[in-house]
């Protein structure tokens, strides 16, 4: 497993929640568990109790997005250690599941956790998985959906770091917002535009006579 993979893992956690719609899909230790994917033996340690800690690091590892977003890389660099200092991995080389044409184990990094409870495995994996995404490609790689009222969380992997929404939905409805904001904006001008003509026309035929 590739160490960017573990990225996906903090945006797939901020985005349990979108605060402008008052939507919060993490209300469940089934909930808890979905976020662990494929990795089964992960899932099955959630309780009940993980749901709340659960919530928690959602809300810093959004504070890391957001500072991130609003320019203050060193805001989201502090909060962002604070989170790996509290939740360690150990690095280790695995070649479990992956193997070449030979039946050669692929070795590759993968980050081993030691949590004491769910919770504390998935920020573990998340925070590290953030960390090498933010060194590798930046701090201003790390964003908020520029869509209101989306702001889903999203790591920005684009050649020229344009990316601006979290998805081509949010970007499509974005799109047709400002389309159809230029059309009235248009369509006002044109009014005015029509009115002052009219208006001239009136003071021009009451001068002449």
């Amino acid at each position: 497993m590739e160490l960017a993979y573990y990225s996906d893992y903090a945006v797939r956690l901020v985005n349990t929640e979108e605060p402008a719609r008052g939507k919060d899909a993490l209300t469940s230790v089934e909930a808890v568990r979905d976020l662990f994917g494929t990795n089964k033996e992960a899932a099955r340690r959630a309780t009940d109790a993980d749901v709340t800690r659960f919530r928690s690091v959602r809300a810093r590892l959004r504070a890391v997005f957001e500072a991130a977003d609003g320019g203050d890389e060193t805001l989201s660099v502090n909060l962002l250690n604070s989170l790996l200092l509290e939740f360690p991995v150990s690095p280790q080389i695995s070649g479990h599941n992956f193997r070449d044409e030979d039946g050669r184990p692929l070795w590759h990094m993968h980050l081993a956790d030691h949590p004491s409870n769910a919770t504390a495995g998935y920020a573990a994996i998340a925070a590290m998985g953030l960390a090498f995404h933010l060194t590798e490609y930046g701090v201003d790689r790390l964003g908020l959906c520029e869509a209101p009222p989306c702001r889903n969380a999203y790591l920005d992997t684009s050649t020229n770091r344009s990316r601006r929404y979290c998805s081509d939905r949010c970007a499509t409805r974005a799109n047709v917002a400002a389309y159809r904001a230029r059309k009235r904006l248009e369509a006002d001008r044109s009014e005015r535009t029509g009115l002052a003509a009219e208006s001239a026309q009136r003071a021009s035929a009451n001068g002449e006579r």
